[in-house]
């Protein structure tokens, strides 16, 4: 959860009252808040060694889907609401001289549609700020930029002096070669491709130029007299840049997700409104899109969540009466509207809570205001008994028996690099076989494993030191791409082991194969046994990861479903053979892409084939 440090004094002096440390650690945790560290003793520390020292601090974690709470203001606002000390803000619009028809104007150029396409925007006016506001206001666009914002891949946010620059504006996206501007705390001008060299080892915004590096063209806002406002989303221009004595703020908001867009341009908008002249008011603007629309940012307007009394008593076993219910949610900074004559409440969530989707929320808050240590203890209402699943059931068959026979068991990660699921193991991509992560962090989790085998071999790799043989087992899910399926993917339990000895092993892997299913009573049978009905067997493979003439391919032959002749039952024995694994002496290459030193033999198939049909 982020953590939000806030000035003590300035908390409490909000609060209208002193805490200590206990009484704010019990008011956080009645709110569902943690209070993570109180500084005063460390800076009194500092002030006796005649050290330098800050003011004291509050370090409080707040929920990560909670972005009103990422500052002091919104800290302060909602904790007053809960102890009843005020009551819940309404954020409105204040519309220029001259009314909407004067509004501020944006123009979003067709060409961002390339790069970053969704703006959204607001003015503050008449803002006071102090050095800690002033410093709230930037550490709060930060924390959004680094949470929500995801590092400003998703959204990032730019803040201007209003009175620097003249508008209308245009958001438009130019060639790199063609844009050029002093950036913030500089007192040069550079071209946008001459910026992604000047911050290459800046410590602070290198991590922000892969963003938009290779882009064809990098976004730009420009004002009517063509300076520069913003480079988004890499840096500000120092023309328009803010400071303690701005009075009019513009704030712009560039996007590649319109949820998070809305969710930044409202929370930096409403949490600094209390700044304002008239506190709470907020002025949009007009933006006009590249078809020509237009639309009114922020969009501040309020929603309706239904709640219905009996479904919150249902879930938190309370007994509330409407009216009830309708002050606790009061208390969390909502408005509910009880009807006399009906179960439901409709209750106005403010834009500041975009954590509300779903009745279910509402109940929380309930629950929040009502206090969860407050919440009768109670037996449920119905009884169960908690059992493994039959998978499971199947799977410690094995396992128990593998281990019994001196087999240590691994467990590898379920994510993994396209490589070692494929061409470290001499495998081709067929392309619809794996599930692959959109945007890996690093190259080691790029695909859902496919197979269990190449998380042993790097288990085997990362304890090469230890006295050999090495005997490996893994009993666990792989998952495939299978459009047939709702989410377009299916888990497959397998059950896999690796031999590492001076020797390849072969048939210590085929012992441990017939042991599996001589505990899963499932007979070996010969490939030409048709009057079987029921069985296993092995044949020799072709599987690229073993070395020629040393693989084989598993089969098995479920029992027949319906009642036959023996003669129909020999004709279909044949066509219920279905390949469920392999096992072999690895290939030298696989070895040497794993870096493993020693011969090695291996064993995978899946075990769900007897489950189903033993259930």
């Amino acid at each position: 959860m982020p953590t939000v440090a806030v000035d003590k004094a300035d908390l409490f002096e909000r609060l209208g009252r002193e805490y200590t440390t206990d009484e704010f650690d019990r008011l956080c945790f009645e709110y569902g808040l943690e209070l993570d560290e109180d500084t005063t003793e460390e800076v009194q520390e500092a002030i006796k060694k005649g050290l330098p020292a800050e003011r004291p601090q509050l370090k409080i974690e707040v929920p990560a889907n909670r972005y009103d709470l990422l500052c002091i203001e919104g800290i302060s606002r909602v904790l007053k609401v809960f102890l009843g000390k005020a009551e819940s803000p309404q954020y409105r619009f204040i519309y220029p001289p001259g009314g909407e028809d004067n509004l501020l104007t944006v123009h979003v150029h067709p060409d961002t549609q390339r790069v970053r396409p969704l703006f959204a925007c607001a003015i503050l006016r008449n803002l006071k700020f102090t050095p800690r506001s002033y410093a709230s206001f930037i550490d709060l666009q930060d924390k959004l930029h680094q949470n929500i914002g995801r590092r400003r891949w998703l959204v990032s946010v730019g803040t201007h002096d209003l009175d620097a620059i003249e508008p209308p504006f245009r958001y438009e996206a130019r060639d790199p070669e063609a844009i050029k501007f002093v950036p913030l705390t500089k007192n040069e001008a550079y071209t946008a491709k001459e910026l992604m060299s000047v911050y290459e080892n800046d410590k602070h915004l290198a991590k922000y130029l892969p963003i938009i590096r290779d882009a064809p063209v990098y976004p730009i806002i420009y004002d009517q007299k063509d300076r520069v406002l913003s480079f988004p989303p890499i840096i500000n221009s120092e023309h328009s840049k803010i400071s303690l004595n701005t009075r009019n703020v513009f704030i712009d908001v560039t996007a590649t997700d319109d949820t998070k867009l809305q969710i930044v341009v409202n929370i930096v908008a409403t949490m600094f409104s209390e700044y304002c002249e008239e506190p709470f008011t907020i002025e949009p603007c007009k933006i006009v899109l590249p078809d020509g629309s237009t639309r009114i940012s922020p969009d501040i307007a309020p929603r309706t969540v239904i709640a219905r009394a009996s479904y919150i008593n249902s879930c938190t076993s309370l007994s509330l009466s409407m009216a009830s219910i309708a002050e606790l949610l009061a208390r969390m900074s909502l408005s509910p509207n009880v009807s006399p004559d009906s179960d439901e409440i409709a209750v106005t969530v403010p834009c500041t809570r975009p954590d509300i989707f779903h009745e279910v929320d509402i109940i929380e808050d309930v629950a929040v205001a009502y206090g969860f240590n407050n919440l009768p203890d109670i037996f449920p209402q119905t009884s169960t008994v908690a059992q493994p699943l039959p998978i499971s059931r199947l799977v410690d068959i094995i396992r128990r028996e593998w281990a019994m026979a001196g087999w240590v068991e691994g467990m590898p990660l379920t994510l993994c690099s396209h490589e070692e699921n494929f061409a470290f193991m001499n495998r081709s991509d067929p392309g619809n076989l794996a599930v692959k992560i959109a945007n890996p962090k690093t190259l080691e989790f790029q695909v859902v494993r496919t197979s269990l085998l190449p998380g042993l071999l790097k288990t085997i790799r990362e304890n090469r030191s230890h006295p050999l043989p090495i005997r490996l087992f893994e009993l666990s899910d792989v998952v495939f791409k299978d459009t047939t399926q709702e989410r377009q993917a299916r888990n497959e339990r397998h059950a896999a082991a690796v031999w590492c000895s001076k020797t390849a092993g072969f048939e210590v892997v085929h012992g441990l194969l017939d042991r599996a299913m001589r505990m899963l009573e499932v007979p070996r049978i010969g490939k030409g046994d048709k009057d079987k009905p029921r069985g296993y067997y092995i044949v020799e493979g072709d599987d690229p990861a073993y070395f020629p003439g040393r693989a084989a391919t598993i089969y098995y032959r479920s029992p027949p479903t319906i009642q036959a002749t023996l003669n129909n039952v020999k004709e279909a024995a044949v066509s219920r053979d279905t390949v469920i694994g392999t096992l072999g002496a690895l290939h030298p290459s696989v070895l040497a892409n794993f870096e493993i030193n020693y011969p090695c033999s291996a064993l995978e198939f899946n075990v769900e084939v007897f489950l189903k049909k033993r259930s």
